[in-house]
């Protein structure tokens, strides 16, 4: 790397650092608020960990908004740039644009990577374990305390409902069973369910017809096609896996259409976060280095930042969408930064009169 390649990603990353910095305070002054959360995990394990859930928690929605904070960070890094003449200095020299952005789009890359890996990883684990569910927000569809699956294995068709589960999915406690396929038995009472090689195993369950008294029966076994993972992060949220779960899950196998659509989606969106901030990074240089010596700085740092949330909002659109199966995953994750990227390379393009 030359000395402008240093200078320019020493201006950038400090304004983008800065920029994330106030928006992680921000951030974690909003989390502490919610004090029912931050009193219930400081009375279970103390106020350090407290702290420690709001700061976690802060990381976790800081990356969510990494877009728009590395697009004004750059912005603001190339305002200090042009108000120290160094980008004229650049450009007078004959170093094309192409050029003064090679250094950050590098570096802004292996950051992201290491961000996706590694701090929403650590983040995900942390609010995993320490991030308390209000009471009755367990489910927005389902009444507090109950849990509801909808199963299928071989020829059966059936609807479960729990009202606990044990970590890692594969046992659930005061169990109902709903056959809806045509059967002798419809329905079926049991004290636990453990899933275990395919089958839903209860061990004594009640069995409850129209046409003769309540009995009772040993050993009932019904086929399933899910897994404990799979049944945990039903109940759960691809949120709340790390990047290794879901790839491991993945790998495995997952029965549930809509399961696997949602974590692949959220698979794919981490590993597009490079693609998604340079895109944001490309935008900044188009409407803020480009910009011609008549035209003044204002109105090109606006109209970058309007873009810039204008991606973020379709992004996250997109999300919604790739995550229900409306759109394909790796098209939902993939196409709005690729946008981001043909947009900011296009202004570039036209800014710099199509020089390289």
């Amino acid at each position: 790397m030359t000395r402008i390649d240093w200078l320019v990603l020493k201006r950038l990353s400090s304004r983008i650092g800065a920029t994330v910095f106030i928006f992680y305070g921000l951030i974690a002054l909003v989390e502490s608020l919610d004090t029912w959360r931050f009193n219930v995990v400081s009375e279970q394990s103390g106020l350090l960990m407290a702290l420690v859930m709001v700061a976690m928690s802060a990381v976790r929605w800081t990356i969510k908004t990494l877009p728009v904070t590395v697009l004004m960070g750059a912005i603001l890094g190339l305002a200090d740039l042009k108000a120290r003449h160094e980008l004229t200095v650049i450009k007078a020299s004959g170093i094309s644009i192409w050029r003064a952005v090679r250094a950050p789009t590098i570096a802004l890359v292996a950051v992201s990577f290491v961000i996706a890996l590694g701090a929403e990883t650590l983040s995900t684990q942390i609010n995993r374990e320490l991030y308390p569910t209000p009471p009755g927000q367990a489910a927005m569809l389902t009444p507090p305390g109950e849990i509801w699956l909808e199963q299928r294995g071989g020829d059966a068709h059936y609807v479960l409902m729990a009202r606990y589960m044990a970590p890692g999915g594969a046992e659930l406690g005061n169990v109902t069973l709903f056959h809806l396929d045509e059967r002798d038995i419809r329905r079926l009472e049991a004290e636990t369910a453990t899933l275990r090689n395919g089958e839903w195993i209860m061990p004594r369950a009640t069995v409850r017809t129209p046409n003769r008294p309540a009995y009772e029966i040993d050993e009932y076994r019904v086929p399933t096609q899910s897994s404990p993972a799979e049944i945990s992060l039903t109940l759960a949220s691809t949120e709340d896996m790390t990047f290794f779960d879901l790839w491991t899950m993945l790998e495995a196998g997952v029965a549930d259409p809509s399961v696997r659509t949602a974590a692949t989606m959220r698979l794919i969106k981490l590993l597009a976060l490079p693609l998604v901030l340079s895109g944001s990074l490309f935008i900044a240089f188009a409407f803020t280095a480009g910009y011609r010596r008549n035209s003044s700085l204002g109105p090109a740092v606006l109209f970058g930042i309007v873009l810039g949330f204008v991606v973020f909002v379709i992004t996250e659109m997109a999300d919604r969408a790739g995550s229900t199966g409306v759109l394909d995953p790796t098209f939902a994750a993939v196409g709005p930064a690729l946008v981001a990227i043909v947009i900011g390379a296009t202004v570039l393009l036209h800014k710099e009169d199509g020089l390289t």
